[in-house]
């Protein structure tokens, strides 16, 4: 008797908290819209993020160009074309990525 009256505790135990699972779920179109909308908002400043980088980047590399330039190192124009692309590509990459986007 004591063992079935165990079965039926955790029987009832286990309903309840599948019943609990399911009442806090929420729909699953609400929440990708939710997800969506709030990365959305946050793409802007994303965006001036990556150009701010960007800039910064751009000032550092004219410095050590201008350094290796000013010390006669015969590398400079490898090291200007590295530091003038990864410039082109942030700027290029923030302004793909919002336009594919259509924010």
């Amino acid at each position: 008797m004591k063992a079935k009256n165990n079965l039926t505790k955790i029987f009832v135990t286990i309903t309840l908290l599948l019943v609990s699972a399911i009442l806090y779920a929420q729909d699953g179109n609400a929440g990708i819209n939710e997800a969506n909308t709030k990365v959305r908002s946050y793409f802007a400043a994303g965006t001036n993020l990556m150009y701010a980088v960007g800039a910064v980047l751009g000032l550092i590399g004219a410095v050590k160009v201008y350094s290796k330039w000013n010390s006669g190192d015969p590398d400079t124009g490898k090291v200007a074309a590295a530091w003038f692309g990864s410039c082109v590509f942030l700027v290029v990459v923030a302004t793909v990525i919002r336009s594919f986007f259509g924010v």
